[in-house]
């Protein structure tokens, strides 16, 4: 495309943010509870949303009570979760339409999710166009959201500074990494509520958003 190269890279959560898939989670997790014998509310569901699996697992295994190791876990929820998005990848409203108009833009994006990368590659695989320029997942770094690590990585990856970048991000765990790294930070509440506070900016959708509103916030 003709015109100047974009001076800024784009950063997008995974799950919650462009594909709604916190259900199937969810859903998982009280089958495997319940496969055990053990107890896992919706509210328990809630709370580690965007949470580092490692940490989540961790959490789920103390509070579900069952004789599983947290690796396991990891690894038994992931994999029924793949099953469910092999079946249907739920699309968050206006994720699809920015990432292709980024794309038509040259403009440099990342997938930044705490999801296995095995999973986030199926995701992006299910995108009928070259959505992403990197994957940056929970096994491809050492310190999980909400620790800056991981938008750190993606940012370094495109080859720019975090503050030339805009993320977005669905949980409170996610958009505090963010945050932290230093990134354009927009919060895009789903299932659960982002608190505002001063300098937090939250959008209401991705439905609508376009290049043009983007290239001028930083």
């Amino acid at each position: 495309m003709l015109g100047r190269k974009p001076s800024f890279a784009v950063l997008f959560d995974m799950d919650g943010t462009i594909i709604d898939s916190e259900p199937y989670w969810m859903a998982s997790e009280q089958a495997l509870a319940a496969e055990h014998n053990g107890t896992w509310t919706a509210n328990d569901g809630l709370d580690i949303i965007g949470m580092d699996l490692d940490e989540s697992s961790k959490v789920f295994k103390a509070r579900a009570n069952i004789p599983l190791e947290p690796e396991e876990i990891k690894n038994r929820l992931t994999n029924d979760v793949q099953s469910k998005l092999a079946k249907v990848v739920p699309w968050r409203p206006g994720a699809q339409e920015l990432l292709l108009e980024l794309r038509k833009r040259n403009v440099k994006t990342a997938l930044v999710t705490m999801a296995l990368h095995r999973m986030a590659q199926q995701v992006v695989d299910a995108i009928p166009f070259d959505a992403f320029d990197v994957i940056v997942a929970g096994d491809d770094v050492t310190q999980g959201k909400p620790h800056p690590e991981a938008y750190e990585k993606a940012a370094a990856l495109l080859g720019f500074h975090p503050s030339k970048c805009i993320a977005f991000e669905d949980s409170v765990t996610g958009l505090t990494s963010a945050e932290a790294a230093g990134t354009y930070a927009i919060g895009i509440p789903n299932i659960i509520e982002i608190p505002q506070k001063p300098g937090r900016v939250l959008w209401p959708t991705l439905e609508g958003v376009t290049f043009k509103q983007l290239r001028k916030l930083i």
